[in-house]
């Protein structure tokens, strides 16, 4: 028996069940359907994080006071000094620009409204190293800085918070843990992001922070230090220069350091990692449920086989073939697990179209996307799943005896 002539009466077996073939495939189309969604999101949560990092820039590196793989004792914090050292360009040329951190989450009002915010201090350096802008006034400058100036730069989230509105806010007047602050500008959307909104945000100068917002034991102490890199190629040569530096100004040996280096790459490449277990631990959940609807197919398929008991008997007492039986009922069972896979792949496209306008709609930056070899991989994966199930019940079906199978009621 030829293969469009197998392919042919499998098609007819099925389709005289047309009810029953469909509610078989419903288990395969909907593992398919989850495997592919699943994936898809996945790969867009993955592209989302990435995207996110990556556009802040590849020549960053975050210092942070502390280092848990030392056993230093005496853990200086680091300062403002450390950072204007870091920013001398004979000491460390592969440094670009500077931006020391101070942060906190403060009450914030506006008239009669309230809420809580991250209240970062920066000096005017931080706008080129985090790539930030302003939709309206002006950034933080020098002078602030210096003057200790009573100023902020808010989010347009937080301008939506405390005055209904993201533009024409420069100007107005804000407490800060009840301190007034005046409104010079207003920062660019950047969107939500894994890591939290980048709109709901306030950045005051770093020296007004110190003195009015944020008190530590060192008054000249900040929480961490961002340094851009000349470009990406001379990351490392500054993260040598930055370990010297402190090396030399904290008084300690290499080895014993008492803060920690990241770089943007590093900080990429776990984001990656992460974010691919995911996607696998997400596509492995799903495959289960490939795996009941294959039970589904053999289930299906065992009945078959004892309905059509004597169709066996006569088909064998006529000159068929063990082999043209076993390959009649395996060709049924991957035929169901195909259909149900393309069934499923349509289902999985209408799906990760519907996530992606509802994460559009509500803000989150996630845009599912199907790949082609995660289409391949569920397709082909159904496949196998319906000719392994679909075994026993063929070998079933072929061994049986051609007079058993004619006696059969």
């Amino acid at each position: 028996m030829s293969l469009l002539q197998t392919i042919k009466e499998a098609l007819e077996s099925l389709t005289t069940n047309k009810l029953r073939s469909g509610l078989t495939m419903l288990g395969i189309v909907i593992g398919v359907a989850a495997v592919i969604a699943l994936l898809a999101i996945g790969a867009g949560v993955q592209n989302s994080v990435t995207d996110q990092i990556a556009g802040i820039g590849t020549n960053l590196i975050y210092i942070s006071s502390g280092n848990q793989q030392s056993d230093v004792r005496n853990v200086k914090p680091l300062t403002l000094s450390d950072a204007d050292a870091l920013a001398d360009q004979l000491a460390a040329p592969s440094v670009l620009a500077v931006a020391p951190l101070l942060s906190g989450s403060l009450e914030v009002s506006a008239g009669k409204e309230y809420t809580q915010v991250s209240i970062t201090g920066v000096t005017e350096s931080y706008a080129t190293v985090a790539n930030d802008t302003v939709s309206e006034g002006e950034f933080i400058t020098e002078d602030q800085v210096l003057a200790r100036s009573a100023v902020a730069l808010i989010g347009t989230d937080t301008a939506e918070k405390l005055f209904g509105r993201s533009v024409g806010v420069t100007g107005e007047t804000i407490r800060i843990d009840g301190t007034p602050f005046r409104v010079i500008g207003v920062l660019s959307t950047k969107g939500g992001s894994s890591f939290g909104s980048q709109d709901n945000r306030i950045l005051v100068p770093l020296t007004t922070a110190q003195k009015r917002l944020f008190h530590r034991d060192n008054p000249d102490s900040v929480d961490s230090i961002q340094v851009q890199a000349v470009n990406s190629t001379s990351v490392a040569s500054a993260m040598d220069e930055i370990s010297q530096i402190l090396r030399i100004r904290h008084r300690i040996e290499a080895g014993e350091d008492d803060f920690m280096l990241f770089s943007q790459d590093s900080i990429l490449n776990i984001a990656e990692s992460i974010t691919g277990v995911l996607t696998i631990f997400l596509g492995a959940i799903a495959g289960i449920s490939l795996l009941v609807g294959g039970i589904g197919i053999m289930n299906i398929m065992l009945v078959s086989v004892t309905e059509r008991t004597r169709e066996i008997g006569l088909r064998k007492a006529v000159g068929a073939r063990k082999r043209d039986i076993l390959t009649q009922f395996l060709t049924e069972s991957i035929l169901l697990s195909f259909l149900g896979g393309l069934i499923g792949i349509l289902l999985a496209w209408g799906l990760t179209g519907l996530i992606g306008s509802i994460a559009a709609a509500s803000g989150t930056p996630i845009n599912p996307s199907i790949t082609t070899s995660s289409v391949l991989l569920a397709t082909l994966f159904s496949m196998a799943v319906g000719l392994i199930f679909g075994i026993y019940p063929a070998n079933r079906a072929a061994n049986l005896q051609p007079v058993e199978a004619l006696r059969y009621e």
